[in-house]
């Protein structure tokens, strides 16, 4: 094969001519004989004997033109590439192929570029960290949740109230008649869990053991099509009221729940991992935000194949999230109310957010020329090993050193910028929103019991059950898009 040309149009694309002897070519043409003779019938020889010099001859010397084309066109792109030593992405595109009277072959196709990417200022870059404190009232939260997971449970002979477990045998009637799923025995229902349809817990509230009551009620509008909105009756029986006993909070507790002797120092405990994990947090959001700072003074033209290289990766990874739920890409997209086209525009800005990002932490990494030495390029792998519990050599073979060095100088490159940046301090209504939403968190949510085996109602709870959409993973460290064809 030899390179016959090569143009650059605007540093964003090139188009390369690559020729093909004919003996290279007529490799290819053996090998599509081979392939297909089992195919092709020829009076007097039996299917896959008759000699391909016949066969062209009979069925034209084109005859295994196609399929030979197919098999080197990716060898010809990827020595095109590799000749002219370029950078690019996305898949390339067939220009044109001729194929000469000599059986020599041209091909002449386009790629984009590996966008050339200028970043400006990257060192200074000023950006919100939130101050970290803990207040005395989320050490209590904690608290209040440890005494409630430690609580005894025992059967309460009085009325049922909130916070209370009741076991019930349930059935629901519409216009008199039961339907399909609203019908439990032994079910555990904790009062003020908003397990089940509005209404259902509060008619039970006062009950007693033994009791039976006709809760009349209406399914929401925004429940199961074939119930939404409908009138119901559920003929309800108490078994069992069951309370809980919340421990004293004092030393024995905290020996009992922690490797503390005392209170105050199970108190301090928690104080200290809440400090940590909100240290984390506020660190990551700091973090965040440079990069966000990052992307806004990195320039580049940023070709539509890299972007869509990107997105297809991200669908990719979210279609293998969602199958293990049992669900399919097209089933999330209509429970959104969207298509694939419709998910992939709303996707764009961030696709093209985060290569900017990538491609300013590989500029910075160029421009303060921080290289990996051999012994962290070995960390590197033995790191991986560790974590994924195998041995160095079956991680060198899957992960090649190339992408290891990428891997190493895209972190030291995310930590110069973070630790060149500047922490602003929050603005006053920010730090009173903050605080609020901490608040929120901190607030126990109301706790939902397990059901017993025994129950068979999906259709009393309240609502259905929606699909948590899966998280997009976009590491920020891996590259923009993969190069083409040589990553491929």
């Amino acid at each position: 094969m030899n390179v016959t040309s090569c143009e650059k149009k605007d540093n964003k694309t090139a188009e390369l001519s690559v020729t093909v002897t004919a003996e290279e070519f007529d490799v290819a043409l053996e090998e599509s004989y081979k392939k297909n003779r089992g195919q092709i019938a020829i009076p007097g020889f039996r299917k896959g004997k008759a000699p391909r010099k016949l066969i062209e001859k009979m069925y034209g010397a084109s005859v295994f033109y196609n399929d030979a084309l197919d098999m080197i066109l990716p060898a010809v792109c990827s020595h095109g590439i590799s000749e002219e030593n370029l950078r690019t992405v996305g898949y390339p595109q067939i220009l044109d192929v001729n194929v000469a009277e000599d059986n020599s072959v041209t091909v002449k196709y386009s790629v984009d570029l590996y966008p050339e990417a200028t970043v400006k200022d990257y060192k200074g870059l000023r950006a919100v960290r939130e101050p970290v404190s803990i207040e005395d009232s989320a050490v209590d939260s904690e608290l209040a949740a440890m005494q409630l997971k430690s609580a005894r449970i025992q059967t309460a002979d009085r009325p049922a109230a909130n916070g209370d477990t009741v076991i019930i045998d349930f059935e629901g009637f519409i216009d008199g008649v039961p339907f399909e799923g609203g019908k439990a025995e032994d079910y555990e229902l904790a009062l003020g869990s908003n397990t089940f349809i509005p209404g259902f817990e509060e008619k039970l509230n006062g009950v007693q053991a033994g009791e039976e009551r006709d809760l009349d009620l209406v399914f929401p509008e925004n429940y199961q099509e074939d119930l939404a909105g409908k009138a119901v009756v559920f003929k309800v029986k108490v078994k069992e009221v069951k309370e809980k006993i919340l421990p004293d909070l004092d030393d024995e507790f905290a020996k009992d729940v922690s490797e503390f002797d005392t209170l105050e120092e199970y108190k301090a405990s928690i104080r200290e991992n809440l400090l940590k994990e909100r240290q984390t947090s506020a660190d990551k959001a700091f973090e965040e935000a440079v990069f966000q700072k990052l992307a806004e003074v990195v320039e580049a033209d940023i070709p539509e194949s890299m972007i869509n290289s990107y997105i297809d990766n991200q669908l990719s990874n979210m279609s293998q999230q969602l199958s293990v739920y049992g669900m399919d890409i097209a089933t999330y997209f209509n429970m959104l109310g969207t298509n694939e086209a419709g998910f992939r525009d709303s996707m764009r800005p961030s696709a093209e957010n985060q290569i900017k990002i990538s491609l300013g932490l590989e500029k910075v990494a160029e421009l303060e020329n921080l290289e990996p030495t051999e012994e962290e390029i070995e960390g590197f792998f033995k790191e991986t090993a560790e974590k994924y519990g195998t041995d160095v050599e079956t991680v060198k073979s899957g992960i090649d050193r190339d992408s290891a060095v990428y891997e190493l100088k895209m972190q030291a490159a995310s930590k110069f910028v973070v630790e060149h940046a500047v922490a602003e301090e929050p603005k006053e209504d920010e730090a009173k929103d903050d605080k609020a939403e901490e608040a929120a968190e901190e607030a126990p949510a109301p706790k939902k019991t397990r059901k017993s085996t025994k129950a068979k109602a999906e259709t009393a709870e309240t609502g259905e059950a929606e699909a948590e959409a899966p998280t997009k993973k976009t590491t920020r460290r891996k590259k923009a898009a993969e190069e083409t064809p040589k990553d491929e």
